[in-house]
């Protein structure tokens, strides 16, 4: 039998949220990070726009918290707001120790170059041009390759964590999250990495759905991981989709940054008509719930596959000096943004919802955390604020980190636990049954629980998502698992909470917006699904 590998702490991801949690604790415990592609494949890398912080005169913790409030229709927990928001200003602090080259303010004393998004009532995104996450990603991961207690596991997809249930002997009764049992793409063999405590870092769900700015990794993993686990999940129905992506044949999930509109893009119709004013009187500026919707609402109004998103009235040489990234992007593409308007639509971007966590990113499940898009935290509410993302990877990876140095003569070490058993399965013969089903879950996802929903579309995606579980259900039983395989359960399993989660709320708020339900209840209340509760 293979022994397990064992470290200290096991972290699952390796994006922003994965890395800073793992660099926090690697001076005082070994870590080993799990990803299942390359290190900087998740999406992390992908992130344009920012980050928000106060670091301008005249801004507020105040003023940053009240503007994620607004964005998140109230629903958020005002404590976890306050905290990520004044530990904002350190998060950069400590990025741009590690070489992150922020741009730099164009007046004398001015440390951060400082943009707007929609929602921000102030100048307060830290950024690198059009491309902080790419270069947060590569900071991160050249700081956690050098670390010799961190051990960056690449090719490695987990299937599902490692609890009381699979521990060896029966005297051990207490729940607690012992590690992991990893599909390793190089041996096709599953592994199991085991340590005091183990952090999910796997980011969100947005891949359940047919367009997505996601990469292909973003399946909900870590979400479904904990479910089955026994871990609560709390406001699934809340699925950001971002107003402007591109609408191209060929390229189907690049991001058109928020940044765009926050320096003065307008929204076009095909006749050059600008249209937010009939939606909100912040126009471009509104949050991007409410610009979405009203992109999907002209697009179905005059049965357009796309609007425009115009620049040109900004001048080349801002176009390019501030979006040097996308302008090179589109003129590979054939467009040149400075010359001419970007096609966009909605898609799917941000998990707002997700695993259940605490100021300490704490779930129900003892050793068990979870930091990043994977949780709900409280931050985001009904909607995500705009460059909010990566922040909350940042403060909370610490948190988490501490929380884990403060508690660690009370986490036990990991007892002996069964090696993964494929005594009873073959391996597969119908792959085209995994392909067939991804497809149908994203599509009727994208029809029936996008931008827009109702009751009678919401059933009909429940309707469909009983019969595929039980497939895909069988399915695993059967077959030696697969990635892709690994993936497709959890996608299913992701769209039924997002449905379960969507059914429940009889009001529109935030990203949820129900023509059967349009007002919005006086007092906001989170969606909390349990896997104990029989309801």
């Amino acid at each position: 039998m293979t022994a397990p590998h064992a470290y200290d702490v096991v972290v699952v991801g390796s994006g922003a949220a994965g890395l800073t949690t793992a660099l926090s604790l690697a001076d005082r415990y070994r870590v080993v990070v799990l990803s299942k592609g390359g290190v900087s494949d998740g999406s992390t890398a992908w992130a344009q726009g920012g980050i928000a912080a106060v670091l301008e005169p005249g801004d507020t913790i105040d003023s940053h918290v009240e503007d994620t409030m607004v964005a998140g229709a109230g629903l958020n927990d005002r404590a976890a707001v306050t905290y990520v928001a004044e530990h904002a200003a350190g998060a950069i602090d400590r990025l741009a120790d590690l070489g992150v080259p922020f741009n730099v303010g164009e007046s004398v004393g001015e440390r951060f170059h400082l943009t707007r998004e929609g929602g921000h009532s102030h100048r307060r995104i830290a950024h690198v041009d059009d491309a902080t996450g790419w270069a947060v990603q590569n900071a991160l991961a050249k700081a956690a390759a050098a670390h010799p207690n961190i051990t960056l596991a690449i090719g490695h997809a987990v299937v599902d964590l490692i609890t009381e249930r699979h521990v060896e002997t029966t005297r051990f009764v207490g729940r607690a999250c012992h590690g992991v049992y990893a599909f390793d793409v190089a041996t096709k063999r599953v592994e199991r990495f085991t340590g005091r405590a183990v952090v999910l870092a796997t980011g969100g769900a947005s891949r359940v759905y047919l367009f997505s700015t996601n990469p292909d990794g973003a399946t909900g993993d870590g979400i479904a991981m904990a479910w089955r686990a026994g871990c609560r999940v709390s406001n699934m129905e809340f699925n950001q989709f971002h107003p402007t992506c591109l609408y191209h044949p060929k390229v189907k999930n690049f991001l058109i940054t928020e940044a765009m509109r926050g320096e003065g893009g307008h929204l076009l119709l095909p006749n050059g008509e600008r249209f937010m004013k009939r939606y909100d009187e912040r126009l471009e500026l509104a949050p991007r719930d409410i610009v979405a919707r009203a992109i999907d609402a002209e697009i179905k109004r005059l049965g357009l596959s796309h609007v425009r998103l115009d620049m040109t009235h900004l001048g080349a040489d801002f176009i390019v000096h501030h979006f040097p990234m996308i302008h090179a992007r589109l003129l590979d593409l054939g467009i040149d943004c400075t010359r001419q308007s970007i096609p966009v639509v909605p898609a799917a971007h941000y998990t707002c919802g997700g695993v259940l966590v605490d100021l300490a990113g704490r779930t129900d499940l003892p050793g068990l955390y979870a930091v990043g898009e994977v949780s709900q935290s409280g931050l985001h509410g009904a909607n995500r604020l705009a460059s909010n993302s990566i922040l909350e990877c940042l403060v909370f990876g610490v948190a988490v980190a501490d929380d884990i140095a403060h508690s660690w003569d009370a986490l036990p070490e990991p007892p002996p636990t069964r090696a993964w058993d494929e005594s009873r399965v073959t391996d597969s013969d119908e792959e085209v049954v995994v392909s067939h089903n991804w497809a149908e879950i994203r599509q009727f996802m994208w029809d029936y629980v996008g931008i827009v929903r109702t009751n009678k579309r919401l059933e009909r995606a429940a309707h469909r998502i009983k019969t595929l579980r039980k497939e895909v259900h069988d399915y695993y039983g059967d077959f030696r698992v697969t990635p892709d395989l690994i993936e497709l359960r959890n996608l299913v399993q992701v769209a039924d909470l997002i449905v379960r989660s969507a059914r429940r709320r009889h009001e529109s708020r935030g990203l949820h917006y129900s023509l059967d339900y349009p007002a919005t209840d006086p007092v906001p209340r989170d969606t909390i699904l349990d896997p104990w509760s029989r309801d």
